[in-house]
């Protein structure tokens, strides 16, 4: 007795189609603008740092390719910088850090040849003492080759509320050295301690 009552009672309310408009948008329309903003702003993370993925590359390609004699200048890694704020979009919100890192097998250790940061930002220009224990975050080299590494930093801010804090995007890329021995920054080429 008490199931047939109860299957009454459901049916009964499936069935209703009487109902409040304006009730029903008041609860549901705050939800549907929540989530088409949150949708927004997780798809835009993901493209702010699929951008900064992309000009870090570039930068890191571009330099690999270089042959200079006396190697690159501070003009050259500020152009880089401006080149990397087109392609990102930004202006000013961005820093990179571009170093030239080389392995000694003897020591089983990393080294700096040199590096430089450009932008403002967290990041400052990296040493031997950080590097030379990396062998978790840095490839597998050969005995003195030397790779370039560049990283970015931005800080992604969120256009809605939606719950998310400003996000600190970071990128790192590795490249190996392709026409030329090796790169030098304004005359510095070997390792630095």
């Amino acid at each position: 007795m008490l199931m047939a009552r109860l299957k009454v009672s459901l049916r009964s309310f499936f069935e209703e189609t009487r109902g409040s408009l304006m009730v029903e948008s008041v609860v549901s329309l705050p939800l549907l603008f929540w989530a088409m903003a949150a949708t927004f702003d997780f798809f835009e993370i993901h493209r702010y740092k699929s951008v900064r993925e992309k000009g870090t590359f570039t930068i890191a390609d571009m330099i690999s390719r270089e042959t200079r004699a006396g190697g690159l200048t501070s003009i050259y890694l500020d152009n880089a910088k401006i080149l990397f704020d087109e392609i990102t979009n930004d202006n000013g919100v961005n820093q990179i850090r571009v170093s030239v890192v080389s392995y000694d097998k003897d020591d089983d250790e990393y080294g700096i040849v040199w590096s430089q940061v450009r932008g403002t930002g967290p990041m400052g220009e990296l040493t031997t003492a950080q590097v030379k224990d990396s062998h978790a975050t840095l490839p597998d080299v050969a005995d003195g080759e030397e790779i370039i590494l560049v990283e970015s930093t931005s800080s992604y801010e969120p256009l809605f509320n939606v719950g998310l804090n400003d996000v600190t995007i970071g990128t790192r890329v590795f490249s190996a050295i392709r026409f030329a021995p090796q790169i030098c920054y304004e005359g510095v080429c070997g390792l630095q301690n």
